[in-house]
């Protein structure tokens, strides 16, 4: 299947079970070489098949580059240009997504992990430098954690050497604390507001909870508060035979006028939220790649009222952006914008053109 996407506004629009989310699907696997699902590992590869691939040709900064992803069981193929990719780090970011689905409720709802996930997925777009620092971060935990059961069940370990390890962890830990408090706090400066368009209520912040208290994100402050916090528990860490502290251990809450939502919001406000925070991203991308990213929302109305869809489209519509919707419907859509906008009719996964721009 080839599809071809307008500049800005495309909607497709089908009954449930069509192939509308698949193809939504398809670009964040093109961009980030795996699925958008926020809980689940969805099979990728068709039923009875071997595997599958995915190619794409975008033009950034006038540029256009041909990108591939071939999954084959469990091993992953990435191409630039027809050009073997090796490393993910150097494919990821070449284009730069924003997903929404009805399954990022989840993203309140659920454990710590999946927020912290949402974290290195657009950081990780946005920054190298991050990127490489948590896979170095992640490396290194394991073998520190590793360690501490060695030492817990050898009397001839050598102490010393975790703390060599624990030394080169710190280093990964401070980069990616400050670039993880960085973030929150640019999406804390227009969150508010975009929600306030949205559902004509305010109030409503991110908070970055570390399980380390810190007065402040500066090195030498973390260095020093991170070094006293392993030392202090050396022996309960040895006990658990893991690394209980550090940014694997982060987690962040969405406030709203002082109060969790994922205790007292109700479903509509939590999709409000988490749609909020992923529109002021918007801008964090364009101050970090000088790029904005394409905007994927899926079943981006249901639960919608009629007003919240039309301020949802007006904010999405004063951006120059690229942004690929799904639908049931176009019911009670504002005229204005669906006259902007490319439409696909999607039926048993094939696509049909409606009006295009």
């Amino acid at each position: 299947m080839n599809v071809e996407f307008g500049k800005h506004m495309n909607i497709f629009v089908g009954n449930n079970a069509q192939g509308k989310t698949n193809i939504l699907e398809a670009i964040t696997i093109l961009a980030l070489t795996k699925s958008h699902r926020v809980v689940n590992n969805p099979n990728i590869i068709q039923f009875n098949q071997k595997k599958c691939q995915i190619k794409g040709v975008i033009k950034k900064d006038n540029i256009i580059s041909k990108l591939e992803v071939e999954m084959i069981e469990n091993t992953k193929k990435l191409k630039i240009n027809q050009t073997n990719i090796k490393k993910v780090a150097d494919y990821i970011s070449y284009l730069n997504v924003i997903v929404f689905t009805p399954d990022d409720l989840e993203i309140i709802k659920n454990s710590p992990n999946v927020r912290r996930n949402l974290l290195n997925i657009e950081l990780s777009q946005m920054s190298k430098v991050y990127l490489n620092t948590y896979n170095e971060y992640n490396k290194i935990l394991k073998t520190r954690n590793e360690y501490l059961k060695i030492l817990f069940s050898s009397s001839i370990a050598d102490k010393n050497y975790l703390d060599i390890i624990t030394d080169k962890l710190i280093e990964k830990a401070i980069i990616i604390y400050q670039k993880r408090k960085e973030y929150i706090d640019l999406i804390n400066e227009n969150i508010d507001q975009i929600y306030q368009d949205i559902s004509s209520e305010k109030g409503l912040k991110i908070i970055y909870q570390p399980n380390i208290e810190f007065e402040d994100y500066k090195t030498d402050n973390l260095y020093r508060v991170l070094k006293e916090k392993f030392k202090r528990n050396y022996l309960k860490e040895l006990n658990y035979g893991m690394t209980l502290y550090g940014p694997h251990r982060d987690d962040l809450s969405f406030i709203l006028n002082g109060k969790d939502l994922k205790i007292y919001g109700s479903q509509g406000q939590q999709k409000v939220a988490v749609l909020s925070f992923k529109l002021a991203e918007i801008e964090i991308f364009y101050q970090y790649c000088n790029t904005y990213p394409i905007l994927l929302l899926d079943d981006i109305f249901s639960e919608l009222d009629i007003r919240k869809r039309n301020q949802l489209l007006k904010i999405m519509n004063n951006k120059d952006i690229q942004s690929i919707i799904t639908t049931t419907d176009l019911k009670n859509i504002n005229k204005k914008y669906l006259e902007q906008a490319n439409i696909y009719e999607v039926k048993n996964g094939n696509i049909e053109r409606k009006y295009i721009r």
